[in-house]
């Protein structure tokens, strides 16, 4: 009798819990609700019909100098990026524009695939610059800085006038002149339902193997020596959900005698400033990323007396040319953070 009564008094009080939470009540204990400002902060994608996508404007020459600021070290002056980065431009015509198709992603002669030529909605290029660049600063561009940066993008591709200020009340307009808007397709069926082509039905029919069926493979991968550290120690940078763990990629080094603790502003804190400050996302310490190896730039100026006021001065203004064609970006940082920087890179980049 009494364990009946007890099932009942959990049943009902299940039931209770589930009816206030369908009415939205707070339950002590069990979190609150989202505000509306915490909404609209996360809310931020673009979709291909515009929806989401907050009032601005932005002109081609603002966007010129905004790329060559922040975007042409990695995706080069023209878009033609580098070694490390695909290209953004080329690979389209005049004609792609007019017809909304890019001829040449069929043409087997020319292989090169640029993001201009693939891309079929402006929103993906707007919603991609906005929530994802630049790399080392993601979500650090304003709305009309955005703005800028896509209609200089798609001046040097040829699709809009020197002249273009981009905007919300205009961009609907500027996707009809898109090169290969015409370019998607429902009609692999990997979505389903009606309207979403292909009568909803997918585009293979796998059967599942019942009988004499192959021992399941095992796929592993590793990083290679010469990898390792190039974006940090990747198991600690996941979050503790899920399945998934980074791999464990700090850089190893024979064993060394034991030395004391670095003091608080010395090498270990600089290499935590650089790690802070996202030096490590071009750099590495002993090898090269988009720019070179730290110990690299120390060995190139061991000679000079002023390189740590040299390299401070570098890492405020940016510049070209003495390590490649890839431009290094002016870097917004304390001069307080520069200068440290610079005597740690200038003493080696010790641990």
């Amino acid at each position: 009798m009494s364990s009946s009564r007890s099932l009942s008094l959990a049943l009902t009080a299940l039931v209770i819990a589930a009816s206030a939470a369908a009415q939205g009540v707070a339950i002590q204990g069990i979190g609150r609700p989202a505000t509306a400002k915490e909404l609209a902060a996360w809310d931020i994608d673009v979709r291909p019909d515009f929806k989401g996508l907050p009032k601005g404007s932005g002109s081609v020459a603002q966007g010129m100098d905004l790329w060559e600021a922040k975007c042409a070290s990695c995706h080069g002056v023209f878009g033609e990026s580098n070694e490390v980065f695909s290209p953004l431009v080329g690979g389209t015509t005049h004609d792609d524009v007019k017809t909304g198709r890019v001829a040449r992603l069929t043409d087997a002669a020319y292989p090169g695939r640029t993001t201009l030529m693939k891309v079929a909605t402006v929103s993906t290029l707007w919603d991609y610059i906005y929530r994802a660049m630049p790399w080392n600063t993601p979500k650090s561009l304003k709305p009309d800085e955005v703005y800028a940066l896509t209609a200089f993008l798609l001046n040097l591709g040829g699709v809009v006038a020197d002249d273009l200020t981009l905007s919300d009340s205009n961009i609907g307009q500027v996707q009809q002149q898109l090169p290969n808007r015409l370019g998607m397709t429902t009609d692999h069926g990997m979505w389903p339902g009606k309207g979403m082509g292909n009568g909803g039905k997918p585009d293979v029919k796998a059967v599942a193997c019942m009988s004499n069926c192959a021992t399941e493979a095992t796929v592993a991968s590793y990083l290679p020596d010469h990898a390792r550290g190039a974006h940090g120690n990747l198991a600690e940078q996941n979050r503790l959900v899920g399945a998934q763990r980074g791999a464990d990629t700090a850089v190893t080094t024979p064993a060394k005698p034991s030395v004391p603790a670095a003091p608080a502003d010395g090498p270990a804190s600089a290499q935590a400033l650089a790690r802070k400050l996202n030096c490590l996302t071009c750099h590495g310490i002993d090898n090269k990323v988009v720019g070179p190896g730290l110990r690299e730039v120390s060995k190139k100026y061991a000679a000079r007396s002023d390189a740590a006021e040299y390299l401070a001065q570098k890492i405020v203004s940016g510049g070209s040319g003495v390590w490649g064609s890839v431009p290094m970006p002016p870097q917004s940082v304390p001069a307080a953070d520069a200068k440290a920087l610079a005597q740690w890179i200038a003493a080696g980049a010790r641990p």
